[in-house]
């Protein structure tokens, strides 16, 4: 597969062929890692993980990402100066 450097305002980026998106599960958004070989000739191009659309989260993520800690607890909000609730 070919593709072609692209400017894209003042950078430069290519479009990944839909089937190299459907092959690493890819969606618009995705984290990807990107690094050079050794000798700097090749770049490799991996999918981050974990792999999260932009804007939006799994609840099983949310709830493991939370301290095991953690317990909920309601806040009274007072006024701090001449605001108006």
């Amino acid at each position: 597969m070919t593709t072609t450097l692209q400017a894209w305002g003042n950078s430069q980026g290519m479009r990944l062929p839909k089937a190299i998106i459907t092959a690493l599960n890819l969606q618009s958004g995705s984290k990807l890692e990107i690094e050079l070989t050794p000798k700097k000739d090749a770049i490799i191009i991996k999918a981050a993980s974990p792999a999260r659309i932009r804007g939006r989260h799994r609840i099983e993520d949310l709830a493991a990402a939370m301290p095991k800690n953690y317990s909920a607890a309601e806040f009274v909000w007072k006024t701090q100066g001449r605001e108006v609730w």
